[in-house]
């Protein structure tokens, strides 16, 4: 069975089908050297005064002797270079094999090295590439997955923050508070649509439902739920909200955007600190800007901050979620209405913004 298995392998069809072509060169220079040479060997010797029959003694001692050992030594070389032919041809397809297997086991870092020869090159950078992708596709999957994790807990945080307030007795109850709750509540319903809506192809971001909204009622209503994470930090919190703000955009999202930076704001801004939320017209859009004090952006990563699931853990630690999830989905947000968004940090002081038309 192992002889079989090795004669149907790649190795051994390389081996027979060199012994054969070996095989069939050497016979047809056997052929000619017993016929055509062995006649004009005894023809030059009778020629000479020889016997036919000394001829012919003489040529099988010498040249036919010499045409089996030659032959035997050619097919011996012929089976060494298939051997060493088929080693090169088939040790990469076995370290594709093997990193196929790693593949399949859920290690989608591992590559094969790129051999000389241009075929088997092409093979291993076909895997390598198909690798990559995998990777890439296993990532975003987890990294959607925290994504939408930290847009529900959004949400979640603001009640939770609000019913322990109720039942500390910090704040008491009224319709203003349970209207606020209700209004979460539907934002947590809207945003299991939008998964939905994501499960089938859809886009939770798509620029639907636009109509000309009060901007100022947004914000207010947005800051409201997020004064219980501003309130357990003592960050004070200054806005500057001009009557009469109207702007062209989703209001469920605007609302989605307001809280996402609030409440990065509120992770971010050390204890005691302060928040400065500010709207403004400028040049025919209005300017809505979030500005906090604490450790601030590096430099270097300002650039990437609304990039989809980047992270700045060189300055903000893994406890408290890392710079940039659900910024992302700001950036979409705000530019499915038309608008823009951006970043500066300096000398401890963050400020987001973000416009929108009017």
């Amino acid at each position: 069975m192992r002889v079989l298995r090795l004669l149907r392998s790649v190795r051994g069809r390389i081996a027979l089908a060199s012994l054969a072509a070996s095989g069939l060169a050497l016979g047809v220079e056997a052929v000619g050297v017993q016929g055509v040479g062995a006649a004009t060997f005894q023809r030059l010797m009778v020629e000479h005064g020889a016997s036919a029959e000394l001829a012919h003694a003489m040529f099988d001692e010498s040249v036919t002797r010499v045409v089996i050992v030659t032959t035997l030594l050619a097919l011996l070389a012929s089976l060494g270079l298939a051997i060493v032919l088929a080693q090169a041809v088939t040790r990469p397809l076995d370290g594709v094999a093997r990193a196929a297997r790693r593949l399949a086991e859920g290690n989608y870092g591992v590559r094969v090295e790129r051999p000389a020869a241009p075929e088997l090159a092409s093979l291993a950078d076909s895997f390598n590439q198909m690798a990559a992708g995998l990777e890439d596709q296993e990532r975003l999957r987890r990294d959607l997955i925290s994504n939408f994790a930290h847009e529900l807990r959004t949400p979640l945080t603001n009640l939770k923050g609000y019913l322990q307030a109720l039942r500390d007795g910090v704040m008491p109850t009224s319709t203003e508070v349970f209207a606020s709750l209700d209004q979460e509540v539907d934002r947590l319903y809207r945003l299991s649509l939008s998964l939905d809506e994501l499960g089938t192809g859809g886009s939770p971001t798509a620029p639907s439902g636009l109509g000309t909204i009060d901007l100022g009622q947004v914000v207010e209503a947005a800051l409201k739920l997020s004064y219980p994470s501003f309130d357990r930090r003592s960050i004070k919190v200054e806005l500057t909200l001009p009557a009469g703000l109207r702007v062209l955009a989703n209001p469920d999202h605007i609302a989605q955007v307001l809280l996402n930076l609030f409440q990065n704001a509120a992770r971010y801004t050390p204890e005691g600190g302060s928040v400065s939320i500010r709207a403004e017209v400028d040049d025919g859009s209005v300017v809505v800007s979030v500005t906090n004090s604490g450790e601030g952006i590096p430099a270097v990563d300002l650039p990437h901050v609304f990039e989809r699931f980047y992270r700045v853990e060189k300055s903000r630690d893994r406890s408290r979620g890392g710079a940039g999830i659900g910024l992302a989905l700001v950036k979409q947000l705000v530019e499915a209405t038309g608008g823009r968004v951006g970043v500066e940090s300096d000398h401890g002081v963050t400020r987001f913004w973000f416009s929108l038309p009017t």
